[in-house]
């Protein structure tokens, strides 16, 4: 005669594990959902009969008694970018620390492909939606319907009708303009991100307003995708121009591992020749040839920052705004281990 666990139907249910543990049916959901503290020997023994058991919650089930999928949504533009798997990874671990899971979708980058897979999260029954759109005002769609909670991530701007968390961009760029100007740099130019929606975002701003404050000329400025394919056509075009200047500021690593890459083509030194500083503060930065110095973003912040907007229920407007951090590696000319404190190395 087959046993009772064989058949999926007929699983083990949550009070076959109390009765194996001398528990009662609550205190079983109370270690799987830690809602409640046991001692550590009674849970130890629920835990047990879950093993032996094999044990498994039924989520519908319990999805149906609480009104709640336990799950988020996150929409990325851009999968491919390890700046945005950065992203979902940080919002996968504050969503597990609640108890959520969380199903990510690719945009590529497109308003209409953001809305119908906003539209498809909604349908399937999450809880909330983290929404990091290139937009520079995300097109509400859905979200404006107020069907479920969304925090707009990747972005900051206290006039949008919405929950935001971002960086601070323009400090960002001011930081490495000036990091760059310690250094000695008197012209300093920027390649700038260009979403697919044709979007500028503040970096721009950011390195507009800091060459002025600091009395340097503001090298050539020109715009690509955020891609290292984006990097290295820039890159080629400084080239054949023949205005490659002693430094620049990138707008994220990506576009500075395609730069770096024509660089290198050209036989064009870094940091001997031209210094680069880059933003994101990606792993990949650290792994560049040489190194990339960036302008990190606290990902992880940003991540617990946006579930806690998202539970706590924060009014709609509300940004949070976070301030980026020099990391210094090679591609500016800093030697490791002599930052911080002491005076700034030279080129």
């Amino acid at each position: 005669m087959a046993s009772k666990s064989a058949n999926p139907r007929n699983a083990v249910t949550r009070d076959d594990v109390a009765r194996l543990a001398g528990v009662s049916s609550a205190a079983v959901s109370y270690v799987i959902n830690g809602t409640k503290k046991l001692t550590p020997e009674t849970e130890a023994r629920v835990r047990e009969a879950i093993r032996k058991l094999g044990y498994r919650p039924n989520r519908a089930a319990r999805a149906l008694r609480l009104g709640s999928s336990e799950t988020l949504g996150i929409v990325v533009p851009d999968a491919t970018n390890p700046f945005f798997t950065m992203v979902t990874h940080a919002v996968e671990l504050a969503a597990a620390r609640r108890g959520y899971s969380v199903i990510a979708v690719n945009s590529d980058a497109e308003a209409d492909g953001e809305q119908r897979l906003l539209e498809n999260l909604v349908s399937r029954g999450v809880d909330g939606l983290i929404v990091c759109s290139t937009l520079a005002v995300p097109d509400a769609g859905v979200l404006d319907r107020g069907v479920v909670p969304y925090v707009v991530m990747n972005q900051h701007a206290t006039t949008l009708h919405m929950t935001s968390v971002g960086v601070d961009l323009r400090e960002g760029a001011r930081i490495a303009v000036e990091h760059l100007a310690q250094h000695g740099h008197s012209r300093i130019g920027l390649i700038a991100g260009v979403t697919s929606q044709g979007g500028l975002d503040a970096r721009e701003a950011g390195w507009r307003e800091a060459v002025h404050a600091l009395g340097v000329t503001p090298g050539p400025l020109v715009w690509d995708t955020f891609t290292p394919r984006g990097g290295y056509a820039a890159a080629r075009r400084l080239i054949e121009a023949g205005d490659v200047p002693s430094a620049l500021f990138v707008s994220s690593d990506q576009i500075a591992k395609g730069l770096l890459k024509a660089l290198h083509e050209e036989g064009i030194r870094v940091p001997a020749d031209v210094a680069v500083v880059a933003f994101d503060g990606t792993d990949d930065a650290e792994f560049c040839w040489p190194p990339l110095t960036t302008v990190a973003q606290p990902v992880a912040e940003m991540a617990e920052a946006a579930l806690e907007a998202l539970f706590g229920g924060e009014g709609s407007g509300t940004a949070r705004v976070f301030a980026p951090e020099l990391v210094r590696r090679d591609s500016c000319g800093c030697v490791r281990g002599e930052w911080p404190g002491g005076e700034v190395p030279g080129r």
